[in-house]
């Protein structure tokens, strides 16, 4: 995790945003962050400025809170010299790919009756000396997921030659839609020739995560209970054929190249296993150069074991917890269960697999004394490889409501980094795939 200079949290003061979504600072009262729903100010070891690359968003119906230097109490934005105090919003950060989360945005969410956008909502604030702060640190070197390298002209060339290459070729034709439609960051690595690039071959899921990128119910969407996913699923099974001119004309020049199923725009992976496994057999016959990833749920043990011995590299597990009682009402797994998922962990490692974590963080949630422990013995328990430190993309209060537990003693999200680091100084903490070489 990068160490930027210290900032002094009693300098960073409150954003409000009006009705047209124009931001501006308190000149008194001071930022706060929030872990699960409990509000405080961010310890200077949790600032950094905001990197470049960040979305603002004002959060409507949820009014800012604060902390008045004069009386020493949280209090909320109710009006702001110049702007008024008709509806005053709560402001909040998006941040770029290799940054960890580590407050939320404090709001009050008692009068919002929507649900937010699935978008990972940071605190942020402005100081005077530095511009807009959030809380953050980065938790991977890795540049090439840096907004300046994705130029949507060089994108759309791209776009352009592959399907003029492999006009007949349905998962090129989708992975078109993907870069230049939703930004998919690993779709235009795909047609920029480099790096690692997405292989989505599932339109099914065996989970119903609330919390789903490209999937919601209807049923909950017209009762406001969710929002909309927030791109399109795949609709189709790609042919073995399809798969491979993605993927070796890729291998074949990109630089460090990684293919991955189960990318976003998908169901889970697992369940096409036998497809994979088809492909993996085809990739190492014409060439050993590439790491073949596989992200999913892992609900189906005997399958992680197929694509092990079928010569896959690598697996990523999505986890939001390393307990039953936090995994499954996020999750709603269909004719699995969490102990499936951990026998898959055993069978990655029993294959000789890389085993990353993608840890779905939650700031109070993630960091609270009971998950911390739980997560500590899996890992050490499986010889996790990697943690991903992934910020979920979900509505806070949403997440919160689907819990009954209280998630007492939150340690903080960079005290969990440290835990990490101290006890196991071999574990690789990021936030992307790795070429494996």
């Amino acid at each position: 995790m990068s160490t930027p200079k210290p900032i002094d949290p009693n300098s960073v003061y409150a954003l409000v945003a009006n009705h047209k979504g124009e931001i501006f600072d308190h000149p008194e009262w001071l930022m706060l962050g929030a872990a699960g729903l409990n509000h405080r100010q961010p310890e200077s070891e949790e600032l950094i400025p905001l990197p470049p690359g960040s979305r603002l968003f004002f959060l409507p119906d949820c009014p800012p809170l604060a902390w008045n230097q004069k009386n020493h109490k949280k209090s909320p934005i109710s009006r702001l010299d110049g702007v008024g105090s008709s509806g005053l919003q709560g402001v909040a950060a998006f941040l770029p790919p290799a940054y960890s989360r580590f407050l939320l945005p404090a709001v009050s969410y008692h009068k919002k009756e929507y649900t937010l956008p699935l978008w990972a909502y940071t605190a942020v604030g402005w100081s005077n000396d530095i511009g807009y702060v959030t809380t953050a640190g980065r938790v991977d070197e890795n540049r090439q997921w840096e907004p300046e390298y994705f130029d949507d002209r060089e994108v759309v060339a791209g776009v352009d030659r592959k399907l003029e290459l492999y006009p007949e070729n349905r998962l090129i034709d989708h992975m078109s839609r993907c870069a230049v439609d939703y930004h998919c960051f690993a779709a235009k690595n795909f047609f920029l020739e480099r790096w690692e690039c997405p292989l989505p071959v599932s339109p099914t899921c065996n989970a119903n995560c609330i919390g789903c990128l490209s999937f919601q119910e209807e049923k909950t969407l017209n009762k406001g209970e969710n929002c909309p996913a927030s791109h399109e699923r795949i609709n189709f099974v790609p042919t073995v054929t399809e798969l491979l001119e993605v993927a070796l004309p890729h291998i074949e020049v990109a630089e460090n190249p990684v293919l991955s199923f189960g990318q976003g725009c998908e169901g889970d992976p697992i369940l096409q296993a036998d497809r994979i496994c088809e492909f993996a057999r085809a990739v190492r016959k014409t060439t050993s150069v590439g790491t073949l990833n596989v992200n999913t749920n892992a609900s189906l043990p005997k399958k992680v074991a197929m694509m092990a011995a079928a010569g896959m590299d690598a697996i990523r597990v999505s986890l939001n917890s390393a307990r039953t009682d936090t995994y499954l009402p996020y999750y709603r797994p269909r004719n699995y269960t969490f102990t499936d998922v951990l026998e898959s962990l055993r069978q990655a490692k029993t294959g000789g697999l890389h085993l990353a974590i993608n840890l779905l963080v939650m700031p109070g949630i993630s960091d609270a004394e009971a998950e911390v422990t739980a997560l500590l013995e899996l890992i050490d328990k499986y010889q996790i490889d990697q943690v991903q430190m992934r910020n979920l993309c979900i509505d806070p209060r949403q997440y919160y409501d689907i819990f009954s537990d209280d998630f007492a003693h939150p340690i903080g999200i960079v005290n969990l980094l440290k835990r990490l680091q101290q006890e196991f100084p071999n574990l690789h903490i990021g936030y992307f795939n790795r070429f494996l070489g």
